[in-house]
């Protein structure tokens, strides 16, 4: 995996971002926490830091697969993209 400099904020992060809208099942699609858990352990097995999610995504199921999983592992690892911190 390839990093780059975000902004002038010192932190690297992974050229490819994680997109995490489809964790949760609501509204009849997308993928169960055990699934989602699965894709961030892929994720992060290439190398991938650089995950997006955002409260609305999923109705917020998306932020809460997100959180049980990090609570297992190391978060300090990982960057988060929410969209809206500036």
């Amino acid at each position: 995996m390839k990093y780059k400099l975000l902004g002038r904020s010192g932190l690297k992060v992974s050229e490819l971002c994680l997109g995490t809208m489809g964790f949760g099942t609501e509204a009849g699609w997308g993928a169960d926490k055990e699934t989602s858990f699965a894709i961030i352990d892929k994720f992060a097995e290439a190398g991938g830091n650089f995950i997006d999610t955002a409260n609305m995504y999923k109705l917020g199921t998306s932020e809460k697969i997100i959180g049980e999983y990090l609570h297992n592992h190391d978060r300090d690892f990982f960057l988060w993209w929410l969209p809206n911190i500036h």
